[in-house]
């Protein structure tokens, strides 16, 4: 024991209070998106079916008791009556509770705690069956929402975007960021790996307002003598070959002249197009290498009789019903 215990103990009472310190001021990510959350509670605004509980001290009537907000967006509740809470925020409804109580309490304290999430509005664009806005009940995750909104499209393309007000904090994926504007998370998730539930952490719950868009997946066309011209859709990559196209155009018709074959190939600051012979015959015949597409390429196989050039090809391309191709 040390000649002075006072002293002893006073510094080791002042090493607890600095360690103390320490850990309030270094506050982990965790606690941080913790205070975001609380922070976009405060301003969520009340809906029909939402369900909160009041905690009263000296009110057993109403606490801790679980409050549904009803479908015109009213409570009724014993010393309060009927009350309008929807479009309301949490505070404001404390506010109201303490105003209708001071009839019965002189100094009455009251606090209120979201229970459940049952009305929230969700923004579902792009390519999905029935794009628009969502009003949702409950929690959800992006699967249910993109089944409430139809499903994917034909037309969608390999990824969905997710946009998020801040105040919800950071969108739960490895490559959430903020935007620009510093107002929103911004993440990508992989439509295929979603869909088939190969990567289940991913289908993250919705917080209110999100929105949700999927853009439209880029094309490669296939156009001239083939059972089905069209564009096909480049899905689950970024590219695809030359058989690959001709076989989701079913093949060539009998008139086709595939050793005429070509890829017409836009270049980027270029009016127009590039050409690229192509000999299907060869290929088909596994006599020559198959060629990859990139987005935007068109293949046109044109028939034994034709003697288009390459602005009748263009003609075609522009006048061609697209029709798409799942890939």
């Amino acid at each position: 024991m040390p000649s002075n215990p006072f002293l002893f103990y006073r510094c080791l009472l002042t090493g607890f209070l600095v360690l103390a310190t320490c850990e309030i001021l270094v506050a982990s990510p965790e606690q941080g998106s913790q205070e975001q959350g609380s922070a976009a509670l405060s301003s969520y605004l009340l809906g029909p079916d939402d369900q909160f509980v009041i905690h009263a001290l000296d009110a057993e009537e109403i606490n801790e008791k679980p409050v549904r907000v009803g479908s015109d967006g009213m409570i009724s509740l014993p010393m309060i009556g009927r009350m309008k809470v929807a479009g309301m925020t949490i505070e404001q409804v404390e506010d109201e509770l303490k105003k209708r109580l001071q009839s019965y309490l002189q100094h009455p304290e009251i606090s209120v705690s979201v229970h459940e999430f049952r009305s929230q509005t969700v923004s579902v664009i792009g390519s999905v069956k029935n794009p628009g806005t969502i009003q949702v009940r409950g929690q959800k995750r992006l699967v249910e929402i993109l089944s409430l909104a139809g499903g994917i499209a034909d037309d969608a393309g390999h990824s969905l975007k997710i946009t998020r007000q801040r105040q919800w904090g950071p969108i739960p994926l490895p490559n959430s960021s903020i935007d620009s504007t510093g107002q929103f998370n911004i993440a990508e998730v992989n439509l295929k790996t979603l869909i088939d539930a190969e990567t289940p952490e991913e289908n993250i719950p919705v917080m209110p307002n999100d929105v949700i868009s999927i853009p439209r997946g880029e094309l490669v066309f296939v156009i001239g003598d083939v059972k089905k011209s069209g564009g096909v859709v480049l899905k689950r990559q970024d590219r695809i070959t030359v058989l690959q196209a001709l076989s989701l155009a079913e093949g060539l018709e009998r008139t086709a002249s595939p050793k005429k074959a070509r890829i017409l190939r836009s270049t980027p600051g270029a009016v127009k197009r590039t050409e690229e012979p192509v000999d299907l015959k060869a290929m088909l015949a596994g006599q020559a290498n198959d060629v990859t597409l990139s987005a935007d390429d068109i293949l046109f196989v044109p028939g034994s009789k034709s003697r288009t050039g390459l602005l009748q090809t263009l003609q075609a391309v522009s006048a061609v019903a697209v029709t798409i191709a799942v890939w």
